[in-house]
């Protein structure tokens, strides 16, 4: 199935929604709410979930209270050479299996690029993703999502957010001009009655990227650690490697391997843990750590191949 060559604007709720449909291609395509970043916007621009072989390409999503671009529960997924500005989250891979991101443009969102896996959804457990070769800059549209979505917790200023979500791979981006981080790295942090969820980001590698200014401006419960004199920028990390799943800790290590990286500032890439051991603890229980994680052999995910059958 292809759809292409249309607009959709204004929709009273998600712009494009296909479920269950494999082998789907959206193509120069464009949905935007016209009245700019406004609460009352639909929740979605484009909208794959439950899917098999999915290609975005070229498409342009502009003032989604949600996610401009989403691709949920599905596998085999090219998002590519696609504009998301003005959204909450510009690009949203969400429980989701091999996922190839590539030469799009996410500026002027809350946050630019989301890498998240949820509890309480049919699937679970999403792995594989590689961001490459983006343009992440100036995320600094105040979050306007309606009180409760997931994505209301994004701070303005964010250029990547990896949440719970396993062997994920950011390398060759442009990442610059986002004010609370340029790249987030957390855990879940929400209750959890599922056993089975895992709530670590675990395997992430951030490599071969170039960071312009990021951190000058932390927003949500980062501005008052900002306060504080703890010093944002590049890579924060929340720390955690303690959660609890339906009333039982669970602890493993968290793998992030941060290397060959470039800063186009006078200063060089910085990285922060904000030492919070446990995924539920509060914010203000931060004990920051800028220590550089070592380089680590991880390997990457293979290319993604979309199937034609």
């Amino acid at each position: 199935m292809v759809l292409r060559d249309f607009a959709v604007e204004n929709a009273r709720g998600d712009g494009i929604k296909s479920k269950d449909a494999d082998r789907i291609t959206f193509l120069d395509l464009r949905v935007e709410w016209t009245r700019g970043p406004d609460p009352s916007n639909g929740a979605y621009g484009v909208y794959p979930v439950g899917s098999r072989d999915v290609l975005i390409d070229r498409v342009t999503v502009r003032g989604a209270s949600d996610a401009g671009i989403y691709v949920g529960q599905s596998q085999n997924i090219i998002v590519r050479r696609s504009l998301a500005e003005f959204n909450v989250a510009g690009i949203e891979i969400e429980n989701s299996i091999n996922a190839d991101v590539y030469d799009n443009v996410t500026r002027r969102n809350t946050g630019g690029i989301l890498v998240f896996d949820l509890p309480g959804v049919p699937q679970t457990g999403g792995h594989s993703t590689r961001v490459f070769k983006n343009q992440i800059t100036q995320n600094d549209t105040p979050n306007f999502a309606p009180a409760g979505n997931i994505v209301a917790g994004v701070p303005t200023g964010t250029g990547v957010i990896v949440m719970a979500n396993r062997n994920v791979h950011i390398f060759e981006n442009d990442i610059s001009e986002n004010g609370t981080a340029n790249v987030i790295i957390t855990a879940y942090r929400q209750e959890i009655t599922d056993p089975t969820y895992n709530a670590l980001p675990r395997d992430i590698v951030i490599r071969n990227n170039q960071f312009g200014r990021g951190g000058f401006a932390p927003a949500g419960d980062f501005a008052a650690l900002r306060s504080a004199g703890v010093p944002f920028g590049d890579i924060v990390w929340d720390g955690a490697t303690i959660f609890v799943a339906a009333g039982r800790p669970r602890d493993e290590p968290v793998r992030i391997s941060v290397q060959d990286n470039r800063s186009t500032t006078n200063q060089p890439v910085n990285f922060l843990s904000l030492g919070l051991p446990v995924a539920s603890s509060p914010i203000e229980d931060a004990q920051p750590d800028a220590t550089m994680p070592s380089k680590l052999v991880i390997p990457e995910p293979e290319p993604v191949r979309l199937s034609q059958d």
